[in-house]
């Protein structure tokens, strides 16, 4: 397939890729390769768009050779929220690969008595900010299994306080909220403190049913992660009715108390939260783990002194999914923890969002990227829309990029769950969604009937609603007879075949 340079350089020196003023409408561009039935709906498009999403639009339009077809400020950073994903997910598996996994251990140093069963001194958990350690109904590491490996080699009493540690034992595990993060979203749901110190995505739940009569204690019927219910207090009561007033209170150590009513005849309620002491959420399902498998903990500070020491060994270990696998999951459920986790696996603490930039340079070139973490959860990062085209159409073509596009959600599922309908099968698309209280962003392919379409639609403004249902119409409209992303982008070298440098 024969490649033509897109003229954008030319464009931007005729001053037509400057960014729009106020809510006046931008000046569209339109690509040499473009198709002119493509480029007209496209027009239609965007006049609906600006009319209905008052606000900036940034917007890039690429054929499957990653040359532009029709854009609006494609040059022109914007803010682009958990689109930022994408270009995490990228980064991480270039520096650790599609198969690497996060493995969580128990570590000691010290001798088993065959007689008693008892580890005979120290021992630690070791964390590794695995996202998917200890998450109830999915893939991942469990407490549950690593005292089981325990039970298997004959330890039936563990002695001492619980001791975390980082990867490869470096320091005691912690978690913290990004200095990026705004206060505002710290502590939400979807905001919890990241760190090695990870168990259960740092979220924790707990479901509460009435008593069995009026006036009796309320029951706890579901926790998450187990071990959860011993960290709560329960001074709420039944009443008569259906109704649920029910509140908890965090209070210090880690511990919740619950109190209200819940009426004799109403359904269970469930409360969910982000933890703020990990720590404190660990050792109780580290304690219900070891409960479950026949080991008594002993929590006192002092250690049995063993006769022969030797050097610090792994004593049981889990492992998390495939990177692959992660990271699918994360862009499909949006995880912010997760993207976050995946960020610091692949570049340490230090600088990591820099390098996470400087990597997004070296593919798509330095067209208005400026990162600071790794979610997209903060408004200081900037992206512009032929930036995410660009890698978008490069990053396949690597070894490290190989069917990069599966690791992105696919139509009418995840955060594209609303792409179901007006789509003939699912995996025409394959993007990701990023939104905040002033951006709604979508980006990715479309497997167009005519080829895959590369695609960046970002709105910065006062009506994210409005502009996701543009985003969306734009989708189905393209997407209404399209053809399914190809499992490997990689083989046929005319497809997906690296954009061309404006």
């Amino acid at each position: 397939m024969t490649r033509r340079r897109c003229p954008l350089l030319l464009l931007s020196a005729l001053g037509l890729l400057a960014p729009s003023r106020g809510w006046s409408q931008p000046p569209v561009v339109r690509g040499a390769a473009g198709d002119p039935t493509l480029q007209r709906q496209l027009d239609a498009w965007f006049r609906f768009a600006a009319r209905h999403a008052r606000g900036a639009w940034g917007v890039a339009v690429a054929n499957e050779n990653g040359q532009l077809v029709w854009g609006v400020n494609p040059t022109t950073p914007f803010i682009p929220a958990s689109t930022v994903k994408v270009l995490t997910t990228g980064f991480a598996r270039t520096v650790v690969g599609s198969n690497a996994r996060k493995q969580t251990r128990v570590v000691g140093s010290g001798q088993l008595d065959p007689l008693s069963g008892a580890w005979l001194g120290t021992w630690a958990l070791e964390l590794s900010g695995d996202p998917s350690f200890e998450r109830e109904g999915h893939p991942g590491g469990r407490l549950a299994d690593l005292a089981a490996q325990l039970a298997t080699q004959g330890v039936r009493k563990l002695t001492g306080p619980l001791t975390v540690l980082n990867e490869r034992g470096a320091g005691n595990a912690d978690a913290q909220y990004p200095d990026v993060w705004s206060p505002r979203h710290r502590g939400r749901i979807f905001a919890p403190l990241i760190g090695s110190l990870t168990v259960h995505e740092n979220v924790v739940g707990l479901t509460v049913a009435p008593g069995a009569k009026i006036g009796a204690t309320p029951v706890i019927v579901g926790e998450a992660p187990e071990g959860m219910s011993s960290l709560i207090t329960m001074k709420a009561r039944t009443v008569v009715g259906r109704r649920a007033r029910l509140r908890y209170q965090v209070q210090p150590g880690g511990r919740y108390t619950v109190l209200g009513t819940i009426g004799l005849r109403a359904r269970p309620r469930t409360f969910t939260s982000v933890t703020r002491d990990p720590h404190a959420v660990l050792e109780a399902a580290w304690s219900a783990a070891l409960r479950r498998a026949g080991i008594e903990w002993i929590r006192s500070s002092s250690l049995s002194t063993p006769t022969d020491v030797t050097a610090r060994s792994t004593l049981a270990v889990v492992s998390s999914p495939p990177f692959d696998s992660l990271a699918a999951e994360i862009n499909r459920r949006s995880l912010n923890l997760g993207a976050e986790l995946l960020l610091r696996w692949a570049a340490g603490g230090d600088s990591a969002a820099d390098r996470l930039t400087a990597h997004v340079q070296q593919i798509s070139g330095d067209y208005g990227v400026h990162l600071v973490d790794g979610s997209g959860l903060s408004s200081d990062d900037r992206v512009a829309p032929w930036t995410f085209v660009s890698y978008l159409a490069r990053f396949p073509q690597l070894p490290s990029g190989k069917n990069f596009p599966m690791l992105l959600p696919a139509n009418g599922t995840g955060t594209l769950w609303r792409l179901a309908r007006g789509m003939p099968i699912r995996g025409v698309v394959r993007a990701k969604t990023g939104t905040l209280g002033n951006v709604a962003s979508l980006v990715g392919y479309l497997g167009h009937p005519d080829g895959v379409l590369i695609v960046s639609l970002m709105y910065n403004g006062g009506h994210v609603w409005a502009a996701r249902q543009a985003q969306w119409k734009l989708f189905r409209m393209l997407g209404a007879d399209g053809v399914v992303i190809p499992s490997d982008s990689t083989e046929d070298a005319d497809h997906l075949g690296g954009a061309e440098r404006p």
